[in-house]
């Protein structure tokens, strides 16, 4: 596996979405790891959801290692009324990815799928096995439903050629760099903003989605990172892996952890005729450390610290 890492590092490896949130620092830490030779297709030059594009794609930069990170994704709202461009897009791309991939013998293909991929009542902590005992959530199943696609392609393309396609499932991320438009993001970044925007017009309170009591499990951007490249250079196995930190909160509690770091001081007001999405969220994260050594190192609250500093530092860009 040594000299096999020795050899890709001097191979293009492409990153799709590696513009992107999660893809710069996955594109950061490659660069840092002596990986010289990484290409970030580009939306405007490389549509992924045109046959035409892919196949080009290849053949101009003959990649050794592709690790597809990119995806149409977004919060429930951004989930709830989008649910056949999200199914669509995301599906379409991971399969003429995956397949031309194949064709060109590309060495290895890193699929990145979704925590959204579980069951809505899966057990917790999430356990790979589990994938298939259910239907996701249903705000989120379109989305989560198409990139666990790539899981069956994967496993039945390993079977059938020999292809070397891995399999991760992340949980929630988070972290500076992220999006925080009200419209499409996730939970924290809009915590984030809503009590910054609070704090600066004097308001008394913030309206939330649900009630509260969801749970979640968060991974800090660069800890998800370090384990899609880890896996990249050191797990060529069919099964899933989770991506995680092993631990949950309830979205009420991490509302008045955001509140806290951000210094709004105001009520916290849920608004009940809104979803509360996936009743819990919570991986089994053995099978990361085990495989390729992977465990999270950022702890929420210090996360949480980074990614508010980021936000006011960058308001404009956010």
């Amino acid at each position: 596996m040594e000299r096999q890492t020795r050899r890709s590092k001097q191979q293009p490896l492409v990153v799709t979405g590696g513009a992107g949130f999660l893809g710069s620092a996955v594109v950061n830490i490659l660069h840092s790891r002596g990986y010289d030779n990484v290409f970030v297709p580009r939306s405007k030059e490389y549509d992924l959801r045109d046959q035409a594009a892919i196949i080009r794609l290849y053949q101009e930069v003959q990649p050794g290692v592709v690790i597809h990170l990119a995806a149409v994704v977004g919060g429930i709202g951004a989930n709830r009324d989008n649910p056949g461009r999200f199914f669509y897009d995301n599906a379409i791309m991971g399969i003429q990815l995956m397949e031309y991939a194949r064709q060109s013998e590309v060495q290895k293909f890193v699929a990145v799928g979704t925590i959204c991929a579980y069951p809505k009542f899966a057990p917790v902590p999430f356990k790979e096995e589990d994938l298939w005992n259910g239907y996701p959530e249903e705000t989120n199943a379109p989305y989560g439903l198409a990139k666990k696609m790539m899981l069956v392609q994967a496993q039945a393309y390993r079977a059938q050629y020999g292809f070397n396609a891995i399999y991760l499932l992340p949980v929630n991320l988070y972290g500076p760099g992220d999006n925080f438009d009200l419209n499409t993001s996730h939970v924290i970044p809009a915590l984030i903003r809503k009590c910054v925007e609070a704090k600066e017009r004097n308001e008394e309170r913030i309206v939330l989605w649900g009630d509260g009591s969801p749970t979640r499990e968060f991974l800090y951007v660069e800890d998800a990172a370090e384990g899609i490249v880890s896996a990249t250079e050191s797990y060529d196995g069919a099964d899933p892996v989770n991506l995680g930190t092993g631990k949950e909160i309830s979205i009420s509690d991490l509302a008045r952890i955001v509140a806290e770091e951000v210094g709004f001081r105001g009520d916290i007001v849920w608004d009940t005729n809104k979803p509360n999405g996936q009743p819990r969220r919570c991986l089994d994260t053995n099978r990361a450390e085990r495989f390729f050594g992977f465990r999270a190192k950022f702890d929420l609250r210090q996360g949480i610290i980074q990614t508010v500093a980021w936000f006011n530092a960058h308001r404009v860009r956010a």
